[in-house]
């Protein structure tokens, strides 16, 4: 069997393109740009380039950013001022504070502070419960960027067995709650570190989602023939013969499911590009919400 790789990064591509029209067309209508406000506490290199790249892609879809930088020795009070600020500028549509903070046991106030008309990453308590009550609002960005990877990919859902491994607040929950809504209208199954014999699981499973944060999570032997695996799995391996001294890998065995999966995502090129672009969208959506268009 021939595996098709599923290219997130093709796919974010054609979804920036259509966000950067819809953002003109907003600009034109509200008299100014959609805009994504982001707070930053300490200078962490991971964390700094990540921002870098959110700033990069907002300006490359015609969308406004602002960033608040603090230090890293910046204390509760400091963090959630800077968070004030963003709720309450007019020109900001999507707050987003770059996590991990450097003291972590801020990180639930942090997110509750947030308005959650601005919180673009879906964190908010008031967020998650509008996502499992089915009402509008921001949907969690990595969740949202695997149903368009399977939406744009012709992977049907609907009456599908789907099972994701991992049940983290910032995929795997969040993504079992989107599938077996109305209108994906998937059965799922959410395995986790207390899960007996996963692989029964996976074996009966149209499409497999794995969330686990460990390479070689999904073997070959654990997925039938045909099935989609979507890796969300962001690995650091060391590898000697890479200038950086490391290579990405995902959860799943990709060459191992090379010929058996029907199709499968790549780490790097897969995923990830979708996260950034979900969050582009959400700030849009925001933005449009809140000028009535």
């Amino acid at each position: 069997m021939e595996t098709r790789i599923l290219d997130g990064k093709a796919i974010a591509a054609a979804v920036r393109g259509e966000i950067a029209r819809e953002a003109a067309a907003f600009e034109a209508s509200a008299g100014r740009k959609a805009g994504l406000g982001v707070v930053l506490v300490g200078d962490h290199p991971a964390s700094r380039s990540y921002v870098t790249g959110k700033e990069k892609a907002c300006a490359e879809c015609g969308l406004a950013s602002k960033e608040l930088a603090l230090p890293g020795s910046a204390g509760l009070e400091e963090v959630l001022a800077a968070v004030a600020s963003l709720n309450g500028d007019a020109a900001v549509d999507g707050i987003l504070v770059q996590l991990p903070l450097p003291d972590p046991r801020m990180e639930r106030a942090v997110i509750e502070a947030i308005d959650p008309d601005k919180d673009v990453d879906g964190f908010h308590p008031v967020n998650v419960g509008r996502l499992v009550a089915g009402l509008d609002g921001p949907k969690p960005c990595t969740p949202a960027g695997i149903v368009e990877i399977l939406r744009r990919s012709g992977i049907e859902t609907a009456g599908a067995e789907v099972v994701v491994l991992g049940r983290s607040g910032i995929v795997g929950r969040p993504l079992s709650v989107m599938l077996s809504q109305k209108g994906l209208d998937a059965t799922v199954t959410v395995c986790h570190t207390k899960t007996r014999d996963v692989g029964s699981h996976t074996r009966r499973a149209d499409i497999v989602v794995v969330a686990a944060g460990r390479p070689g999570t999904l073997s070959a032997d654990m997925v039938r023939e045909g099935a989609a695996v979507i890796d969300v799995g962001v690995n650091r391996i060391p590898d000697a013969s890479r200038k950086s001294g490391f290579r990405l890998a995902g959860d799943a065995d990709f060459e191992g499911l090379l010929g058996k999966a029907g199709a499968i995502t790549p780490v790097p090129g897969g995923v990830g590009p979708m996260t950034i672009t979900m969050l582009l969208r959400n700030t849009l959506d925001a933005a449009r919400r809140r000028a009535g268009i």
